[in-house]
C-alpha cells in the first residue's frame, strides 16, 4: 500500500501498450494528504498531492475527506438520534443495529453516520450530493492541471449474504458507473442477456485495496483504465441504486412482514390478469402455520381455478341466497341490489373457500365447554385466513374475504362436493387489484389497548 505507481497490479482494463498487450491496470494510493477541514478545496490539494495525473486517470476519493471539507460534521451527543434524521426508511433492524435508506437513496448501515475518525461528540454524515461532490473535484482538478481525469467518491459497505466489508460507490463523475454488456456475446458465443457490470464499484473497490482503513490515506488513483473515463454528461452513480420496482429484497424479514400486513386491504376490482396458483399455494403454507388447539390442524382451502367451478359455485349460492332475502320479505329491487353487492366474488379471477374442520376437538357433554371448545377452533380457523390474506399482499395479490358461503354452507358443500364435516367460512376472491388502494384510516394502538 505504497504511495507511488505500481503499488498494485491487476486486470479487466483495456491495453494501453502496442497490440497483444496484456490488459493491466495500477493502483496506488495518494500520499502526502493534510488532515481535511470544512471550507478546503479538495481539488487543490489532491493536485498538490499527486501533480502528475494525467488525462485517463480514475480519482478514488473517500468519502469522509468529501464530508469534512463540505463541513458534514455535527455535534451530537446521541447518534442513534442523528441516525434517525438521515433516515427516510428502515430496511432490517436487528437489536441495535439499523439497515436504512438515507436521504440520498443509499441502502446501509446506520444511514452512513460515523463516529470514527471524527472528533468526540461529533459524527461525521455523508456528502449531502456525492455526485455533485465528485463534478467539483473533477472540475477543480480540470482547472489547476488541466486533465481530464473521472472521480469516483467511495464510502464503506456490508453486503446482503457476504460477510465482509468494501469499498463502493457513492457518487461519480466522468466515469462510465455501469457497462452493460447486453446484446454482446461471450468467450464461446453464448449471448449476454442480463450482464451489466458495476464499474465504480469495482474501481472503489480496488481503491481500497491500497487506501486501506486505517492507514490515513484518504485518496487513491487508478491508471490505465481510460476506456472508463466518460465526458461531463455521463450518469453519476445514482444510477447504481436499485429503484424500488426492481428490488426483490427491500425488506428485512420482522419489516416484510409489517409491510405486508399494511398491504393487506380488501380489494373489490380486479384486472384480467391471470393468478399465478403457486401464489396462492405458498400463502396457503403460511396459513397452516397458525397456532391451533390440541395440536390439531383446523384448515382446509377449496381453490376454484377455473371459471365453471367458480361461476357453478356462485350460481347456487345466488339463488340460495334469493331465496333467503324473499322469506325475509324484501322487495325484489332491494333483492337485486343486495345481490349485486356479491359481484366482487363473480368479477374474480380466482376464488379461495377457506374451511374449518374440527378434528381433533374434545367433546365435554357440557354446553358451556363444549361452545368454548368449538370457538378456539373457529379463532384458530380465523387466524388461518388471517395469515393467508397477508401471504398473498407478500405475493403482491390483492383479496376480498366475504362471508357469504357461512349463510348457505350446505349448498357450498353440495356444489363443491366437500364432506359434511368442513363448514366453509366465506369465500375470499383473488387476483391483480385495479389502480391504488384507497388509503387506511390511521388507527392508534393506544385506542386498542388496555394496561392493567
Amino acid at each position: 500500500m505504497g504511495s507511488s505507481p505500481g503499488a498494485g497490479e491487476g486486470a479487466r482494463a483495456v491495453p494501453e501498450g502496442g497490440a497483444g498487450a496484456a490488459p493491466s491496470f495500477r493502483v496506488w494510493a495518494v500520499g502526502g494528504m493534510p488532515e481535511v477541514r470544512d471550507g478546503d478545496d479538495l481539488a487543490k490539494l489532491i493536485a498538490a498531492a499527486e501533480p502528475g495525473l494525467v488525462d485517463g486517470d480514475v480519482l478514488l476519493v473517500t468519502s469522509k475527506i468529501v464530508s469534512k471539507a463540505e463541513g458534514r460534521i455535527v455535534e451530537a451527543a446521541d447518534r442513534e438520534a442523528a441516525i434517525d434524521a438521515e433516515t427516510v426508511r428502515v430496511v432490517a433492524r436487528r437489536g441495535t443495529l439499523r439497515i436504512v435508506e438515507n436521504r440520498q437513496g443509499l441502502v446501509m448501515a446506520a444511514a452512513g453516520v460515523d463516529a470514527s475518525n471524527t472528533p468526540a461528540g461529533t459524527v461525521l454524515l455523508l456528502p449531502e450530493d456525492p455526485d455533485a461532490s465528485a463534478r467539483t473535484i473533477r472540475d477543480g482538478l480540470r482547472d489547476i492541471l488541466g486533465v481530464q481525469v473521472g472521480v469516483v467518491v467511495t464510502d464503506t459497505f456490508g453486503r446482503p449474504w457476504r460477510n465482509g466489508l468494501t469499498d463502493v460507490a457513492i457518487g461519480a463523475a466522468g466515469v462510465r458507473v455501469l457497462d452493460d454488456l447486453r446484446g454482446g456475446t461471450d468467450a464461446y458465443g453464448n449471448p449476454l442477456s442480463a450482464t451489466v457490470v458495476a464499474t465504480a464499484d469495482e474501481l472503489a473497490s480496488a481503491g481500497d485495496l491500497v487506501k486501506g482503513k486505517a492507514e490515513g490515506l484518504p485518496v487513491a488513483v487508478v491508471r490505465g483504465l481510460s476506456h472508463v473515463v466518460a465526458s461531463d454528461d455521463e450518469p453519476g452513480a445514482r444510477t447504481l441504486v436499485r429503484s424500488a420496482a426492481d428490488d426483490m429484497f427491500r425488506l428485512g424479514t420482522s419489516e416484510a412482514v409489517r409491510e405486508a400486513v399494511t398491504l393487506r386491504r380488501t380489494v373489490r376490482e380486479f384486472s384480467d390478469e391471470p393468478v399465478d396458483p403457486g401464489a396462492v399455494r405458498r400463502a396457503v403454507a403460511a396459513a397452516v402455520t397458525a397456532p391451533a388447539p390440541h395440536h390439531t390442524t383446523p384448515w382446509r382451502f377449496v381453490l376454484l381455478e377455473s371459471a365453471e367451478s367458480r361461476t357453478r359455485l356462485l350460481d347456487a349460492m345466488r339463488e340460495a341466497w334469493i331465496e333467503d332475502l324473499r322469506r325475509d320479505g324484501k322487495s325484489e329491487e332491494s333483492i337485486a341490489k343486495r345481490v349485486r353487492r356479491g359481484d366482487v366474488l363473480r368479477n374474480a379471477p380466482y376464488l379461495v373457500v377457506p374451511c374449518l374442520v374440527m378434528d381433533g376437538s374434545h367433546t365435554y357433554g357440557d354446553e358451556r365447554r363444549d361452545t368454548a371448545e368449538r370457538e378456539m377452533f373457529v379463532v384458530a380457523a380465523g387466524a388461518g385466513v388471517q395469515n393467508f390474506l397477508v401471504a398473498l399482499a407478500g405475493e403482491r395479490l390483492g383479496s376480498a374475504w366475504v362471508s357469504s358461503t357461512m349463510f348457505c354452507r350446505p349448498v357450498v358443500r353440495e356444489v363443491l362436493s366437500l364432506p359434511s364435516s368442513w363448514d366453509p367460512l366465506g369465500a375470499v376472491a383473488v387476483g391483480h387489484g385495479v389502480g391504488a388502494p384507497r388509503e387506511r384510516a390511521v388507527r392508534e394502538a393506544e385506542g386498542f389497548i388496555a394496561v392493567r
